[in-house]
């Protein structure tokens, strides 16, 4: 699965990787973003037939057409391969409405033998950035309030990170992008499986990612490796 992500390249230089066109909204994710997390705005990339590529920001949390209320029902933030198209929630999403969220990577938690989890930082060996599937949704509330809704599509592990956890997120390659935002006709399934297994690498880092809150951090030390046979474990964070 995916529970926190990274994403600190300036957003021009997002804007000419993906040849897209900013809307408004997105200047106010300007930043370096060390640890982005679910009900969060972030930075997707969505294709328009009128309008080509555009970033767009979106609400991290899936909400279906169906819902009252944000909080009506799970927290969506990933959206699993291997059902996406049978889901009630997703299956018009992953048909219509299918985005790009860039990222520098994104962290997990591994079961250890003693009490909690430890974090890991995970990120592509090239240091290039990493485009994640995603679908979305534009819902709409009872009293005509709108959000623009986002879920991270999610595979089975490769067996490089599967001793981490059994889920990933699917990673676009650059010549694949027109056909995942569905320029480019079909076949967008075929791309929702692991990448090589050395396109990742992950290390340990601290549990100061498992703060949550107003105090939660937000900065390059999250990133810092530890010592992964250190006695320090916790709980993941919980999704809010």
């Amino acid at each position: 699965m995916c529970g926190r992500f990274a994403l600190t390249l300036p957003q021009d230089a997002v804007r000419d990787l993906f040849h897209a066109t900013p809307m408004p909204g997105v200047e106010t994710l300007d930043r370096p973003r060390y640890n982005i997390r679910p009900t969060e705005k972030v930075l997707t990339v969505a294709s328009d037939a009128e309008q080509g590529r555009l970033l767009r920001p979106m609400r991290w949390g899936f909400i279906p057409h169906w819902a009252k209320s944000p909080s009506d029902g799970p927290l969506l933030i990933n959206a699993r391969s291997e059902t996406i198209a049978e889901k009630p929630a997703f299956r018009a999403a992953c048909r219509e409405r299918r985005c790009l969220i860039p990222a520098d990577g994104f962290y997990e938690w591994k079961a250890s033998a003693g009490p909690g989890k430890a974090p890991y930082w995970i990120a592509p060996t090239s240091d290039d950035l990493v485009a994640f599937a995603g679908v979305w949704q534009d819902w709409t509330s009872p009293q005509g309030d709108q959000l623009t809704t986002v879920a991270i599509v999610t595979c089975a592990a490769n067996e490089t990170l599967s001793p981490l956890h059994h889920r990933l997120p699917v990673a676009i390659p650059p010549d694949a992008f027109g056909l995942w935002l569905g320029e480019e006709g079909k076949g967008a399934a075929t791309l929702m499986q692991p990448p090589a297994e050395d396109f990742y690498a992950f290390h340990a880092v601290s549990q100061r990612i498992n703060k949550g809150g107003r105090t939660a951090p937000d900065d390059a030390e999250l990133r810092v490796p530890v010592d992964e046979d250190a006695p320090e474990r916790s709980d993941p964070p919980r999704l809010i």
